[in-house]
């Protein structure tokens, strides 16, 4: 560094940065524009970026009743994969995770993207057999994935135990090397600022409280900070999505709950991949800081609640030291909750709605993070021009009707 990189960085400190550019404008709402995201998380955020930089469109609003990635967004565990079963998933996630593999210079901010690899292991004959099949579907679609024995397993994960003595003795597992995990707060600010770039307003602390509907096509949206006219409408809020289509006068097949997360106090680098398992129902893996980021599936009942509960906790710890046992001494640090949107068959709905120009982005339950990028080009793809992508056809919110679902339930593995 030179000296007077120094001497600039202590007087921006000194000065509290005041002087530095803000990332994004906080502007007053206008009172309409084209385009009007609702959720101003990565999905929506990823969304206005893509309706600006791939179609040439400008008069976009992102609203957010709360602050910028304050919901889903900042509360998940960063994983991101693509290794789905049906070809549907498969090929939506593969582009996602090909737009993460790039978006760190797409967006010129670093999303801090490190490809650890996932594994998911399998403790009994049966899981192996699942596993397997997986794979081989995996692969067919051109993406990685590969099934490792035990040894392959103690390579890639050097604490486990591999122990044939264990309770949940580890027979193998699969690997998908390009996946691994990502700053969800980085994701958030590098897609803002570089939707803020190219003309979007970002509007914080604005409630949708109406959506205004007059002979079949969207109007606009009465909000906390007034009216907001709009030739179309885009609804992006996660767990949130079902409250704001009923004012759309729309019932849709999705249901809410907390997904509990946990961090542990930080410790030196001893886990260099992403560890999930079904049978013991934990995942983990290690931040850039030292912390063990721990999850496992979503609460059994309906919540819009943020907040932990202690039988979470126990459940999940109980889990990772029957994983990792030299994991047993660490203290959690703190504790946080996620509301996800579920579908019956655990896919998305991104694409029209019975109401023209409004626009639907929900149900993807505990794959949201993995599939922000992905799901922001797709979603802005059918926004734009009034069509679904042929990524994002097979989600459509038609599919309950006619029973084309894509059961991706196995995929979740644990949540992730």
């Amino acid at each position: 560094m030179t000296r007077y990189s120094i001497f600039s960085l202590a007087r921006n400190a000194m000065g509290y940065h005041r002087s530095w550019p803000r990332a994004w404008r906080s502007p007053q709402p206008r009172p309409s524009y084209d385009i009007v995201i609702v959720g101003g998380g990565g999905h929506g955020l990823a969304t206005a970026y893509y309706l600006a930089k791939e179609h040439g469109l400008s008069d976009i609003a992102v609203i957010e009743k709360g602050w910028l990635g304050g919901g889903n967004t900042g509360r998940n565990t960063t994983i991101i994969r693509s290794n789905y079963l049906w070809d549907e998933s498969a090929h939506l996630y593969e582009k996602s995770l090909k737009l993460y593999e790039g978006l760190s210079q797409e967006l010129n901010f670093n999303i801090m993207l490190s490809q650890r690899g996932v594994l998911n292991l399998a403790h009994n004959e049966h899981d192996l057999k699942e596993l397997s099949r997986r794979v081989r579907a995996i692969r067919l679609n051109g993406i990685d994935s590969e099934i490792l024995d035990p040894q392959g397993v103690k390579a890639e994960v050097p604490i486990a135990n591999i122990s044939p003595s264990l309770r949940y003795p580890i027979l193998g597992a699969s690997l998908q090397r390009r996946g691994g995990i990502a700053r969800h707060d980085a994701v958030a600010w590098g897609f803002a600022r570089a939707a803020d770039a190219r003309g979007v307003d970002i509007v914080q602390n604005c409630e949708v409280t109406g959506i205004d509907i007059a002979d079949g096509r969207v109007q606009g949206l009465e909000t906390t900070r007034g009216r907001i006219a709009a030739r179309k409408v885009g609804l992006v809020a996660a767990g949130h999505s079902s409250v704001l289509a009923a004012m759309a006068g729309l019932r849709l097949p999705i249901e809410s709950h907390t997904l509990q997360a946990m961090v542990s106090e930080p410790i030196k680098p001893v886990l260099n991949s992403v560890v999930m398992s079904n049978t013991v129902h934990v995942y983990v893996s290690q931040s850039d800081k030292g912390e063990l980021v721990i999850g496992a599936g979503m609460d059994g009942y309906n919540s819009y609640s943020q907040r932990g509960s202690f039988q979470i906790v126990e459940g999940q710890m109980g889990a990772l030291i029957e994983l990792f046992p030299i994991f047993s001494r660490l203290s959690l640090l703190r504790q946080w909750g996620g509301i996800v949107d579920v579908c019956p068959d655990a896919s998305p709905i991104v694409g029209k709605t019975p109401v023209d120009g409004l626009f639907i982005n929900c149900g993807w339950g505990t794959g949201g993070f993995k599939a922000t990028p992905g799901s922001g080009w797709v979603f802005a793809h059918t926004i734009a021009r009034d069509r679904p992508h042929a990524l994002n056809a097979p989600f459509a919110l038609e599919r309950f009707a006619s029973g084309v679902l894509i059961d991706e339930h196995g995929a979740a593995a644990v949540a992730h």
